[in-house]
């Protein structure tokens, strides 16, 4: 199923991601993973695409898993450091497939690289193009509460926005973000520009130290005040920071869900037990009609 017509459906759509393991380890756990992340009924599975397309080769075979498991999934494809020919490979191994959802990213600029190559990408919107003309999926693109760190001003970022749109991207996931303030303030600003696809925000249960770390330098983003303080609270009690994050995360999801936001996308990092802790304090709100 295309996930254009999931969003359709009148209920506010829940997403969860996965992503591939890293070269070398076992990809087992990845079963697990799937496993219990389809025990929890999502609207559709994010399947990631590692830096420099790094675990490119197992997205395409964990959609099959899937799959298999009665899930839809959607096939992440990084384009910067790919070229075209790679692309169409890649395309042409999802049709055949069966996967009929990709989420088309710039990706992660190589190392010591600032031009991309011969027959190689340079915005994402380039890669909808071209995922557009084929005509066989449903495409999604990514989005920036706080704007993209390489835009030089949110205007900036808002504008190469409605390029992707225009291109053909049927919906949009955003980054990790922590402050709902900032998420309003973005659609607000999307919807002045002219864009009108369903826009899912993209929330990440922080539910370990280290992730706390780190979370900033993934979204762009401090930390608000109110999560700030959690960490320096239980920091060192592990599970009463677990907690912590979880609640926070669902006040969250509740929040927008209640401000008419059509779809949540969870950033599990491969941990279900944490999206399904959230799920359980929302089940109601699962049921809730756009």
């Amino acid at each position: 199923m295309k996930i254009s017509e999931i969003l359709q459906s009148g209920r506010v759509s829940f997403s969860c991601e996965i992503f591939p393991p890293k070269t070398g380890t076992d990809i087992d756990h990845v079963d697990e993973v799937i496993d219990g992340i389809a025990a929890l009924s999502p609207s559709f599975i994010s399947v990631t695409y590692g830096a420099s397309g790094s675990t490119s080769k197992t997205t395409a075979s964990i959609c099959e898993k899937v799959m298999a498991r009665g899930m839809t999934p959607i096939a992440h494809m990084t384009c910067l450091s790919s070229t075209r020919d790679e692309v169409h490979t890649y395309t042409e191994k999802l049709t055949a497939l069966g996967v009929e959802n990709v989420f088309a990213l710039r990706g992660d600029r190589p190392a010591g690289v600032t031009e991309p190559g011969p027959g190689q990408y340079r915005y994402a919107s380039q890669l909808v193009t071209e995922l557009a003309a084929l005509d066989r999926f449903c495409i999604g693109g990514a989005c920036y509460p706080d704007g993209h760190v390489e835009a030089h001003d949110k205007a900036e970022d808002i504008a190469h926005l409605k390029e992707k749109v225009d291109a053909g991207c049927s919906f949009l996931t955003t980054q990790m973000f922590f402050d709902n303030d900032v998420m309003y303030s973005f659609l607000y600003r999307a919807v002045k520009a002219g864009i009108h696809v369903p826009i899912l925000a993209g929330i990440m249960p922080l539910t370990t130290a280290s992730q706390y770390a780190r979370s900033a330098q993934l979204s762009g983003t401090p930390l608000p005040p109110r999560l700030r303080s959690i960490y320096d609270k239980f920091k060192d009690r592990p599970r009463a920071l677990r907690e912590a994050g979880i609640a926070y995360a669902t006040e969250q999801i509740i929040d927008l869900v209640a401000n008419g936001v059509q779809g949540i996308h969870i950033y599990t990092m491969n941990r279900p037990e944490n999206a399904a802790d959230i799920f359980k304090n929302i089940a109601y709100i699962r049921k809730t009609k756009i």
